[in-house]
């Protein structure tokens, strides 16, 4: 597994706990280094990725919902909902990632991690999302 992916893994990690516990992301992250994970080489992406997301929540949220025409965001599935934060954060954030890199990610990324079919779904939304980028 390459680092950056490793990386978008630990970031999904850690957007989840830090949904669950409600804890500041900063505290999510010391917690995760040292309870859950050994830093890793893609530990400082890994810390970028969800420390943006974290911060950039409810625009990242707005984004998402505006494209999601059936699912309110509150209603997607936790893993889902964090899978797409990530993904869209990067797609309007990090713009050395290359828009069809982020997709692919956030889909193998569901595969791995989300039910059986989020990889669809988050492929659908994903791609809305990224229609109106160069």
């Amino acid at each position: 597994m390459g680092s950056r992916r490793r990386s978008r893994e630990s970031a999904l990690k850690v957007l989840f706990a830090r949904e669950v516990s409600r804890l500041p992301i900063g505290e999510v992250l010391e917690l995760h280094w040292l309870y859950l994970e050994e830093r890793h080489e893609g530990a400082e992406y890994a810390e970028q990725l969800a420390r943006g997301a974290a911060e950039r929540i409810e625009e990242l949220d707005k984004r998402i919902q505006g494209v999601s025409t059936h699912w309110k965001i509150s209603r997607m599935a936790c893993v889902d909902r964090n899978i797409l934060r990530l993904a869209a954060w990067e797609l309007f954030h990090a713009p050395d990632v290359p828009k069809r890199v982020a997709l692919n990610e956030a889909i193998e990324i569901a595969k791995r991690y989300g039910a059986e079919d989020s990889w669809a779904f988050i492929n659908g939304i994903l791609d809305k999302l990224a229609e109106d980028l160069p």
